[in-house]
């Protein structure tokens, strides 16, 4: 499931800033990038997402605000300028305005020295706090994201079921038609032909056949399935793997209405079946973001 969490301090004089970016995915995967300082408890952090994420493809990227700005931004390296300028002077003499405008260009005159010192504990808990708030950021956009997939799957879930009414009326006026046109098979049989013919025989194929097209079990399934899958999503908080219970009832779903299909030998009825399709497919789609 994507999700996307933000969260800020101030930790050594600077703006320390914490994003976490999410991607679905079937297992955890975690990307982590951390400023000089951090970078001794990323194992920590791995762990603090672990428990916190159930899967996904996951960005962490903890910096300090001027490292992801504009060198013009970024502090002098004065000592490095000093040093500069008086190997200029011993060499040259006097340091002229545009010679020293161009030492100050310097990328290591520009770049920030880092501080790779260790966190105190104090300064370890205050990490932790920044990257818990980022986290509780994280989950709630997981959680509105969340809500929207499930009206999006509830609507879905109704146009299945509107179609799935659409067919009933199909349903007693193409078992006349069918009968129908058996019997007017026969009867283009020559007349000794349909005197050896066993009519109680006949009438069993007949009822036999008929049953074989008949569609009431695939359509009280098809409910039942829907249903579940209805309840599923309600109880979703209380129960572990939700997206995979969900994408195994889509799967039964779509074993209905694959029957319907190949039980429908009327044009408005396979039109219907193949809009069922289309639909479940867009659920199938979107139930590989559920957690």
């Amino acid at each position: 499931m994507t999700g996307y969490g933000k969260a800020e301090t101030i930790f050594r004089g600077k703006k320390l800033i914490c994003e976490i970016r999410s991607l679905n995915s079937k297992s955890m995967d975690i990307s982590v990038r951390l400023a000089s300082p951090l970078r001794a408890h990323e194992l920590e952090m791995r762990t603090l997402l672990t428990q916190a994420l159930e899967r996904g493809k996951v960005d962490l990227a903890m910096y300090f605000q001027d490292e992801q700005t504009t060198a013009t931004l970024s502090p002098i390296n004065w000592s490095a300028a000093q040093l500069y300028a008086e190997q200029y002077k011993a060499q040259f003499g006097e340091v002229p305005a545009e010679v020293m405008a161009s030492i100050l260009r310097f990328p290591d005159v520009l770049k920030q020295q880092e501080d790779n010192s260790d966190l105190t504990e104090a300064e370890w808990a205050e990490v932790q706090a920044l990257l818990k708030k980022a986290i509780e950021a994280f989950v709630a956009f997981r959680t509105q994201e969340g809500a929207a997939l499930q009206q999006m799957f509830a609507e879905k879930l109704d146009g299945i079921a509107d179609l799935l009414r659409q067919v009933e009326p199909y349903e007693k006026s193409r078992v006349a038609k069918i009968r129908e046109r058996l019997e007017q098979n026969l009867a283009q049989l020559s007349k000794e032909t349909q005197a050896q013919i066993d009519q109680n025989r006949l009438e069993q194929e007949m009822i036999y056949y008929l049953e074989k097209l008949d569609i009431n079990e695939e359509k009280v399934r098809l409910r039942n399935h829907i249903k579940y899958f209805r309840d599923v999503m309600a109880n979703g908080e209380k129960a572990k793997g939700e997206g995979k219970q969900l994408g195994f009832i889509a799967q039964e779903m779509g074993r209905e209405i694959n029957t319907l299909g190949s039980k429908s030998n009327q044009s408005e009825m396979q039109i219907l079946v193949v809009k069922m399709k289309d639909i479940l497919e867009q659920i199938k789609e979107q139930v590989l973001n559920v957690l």
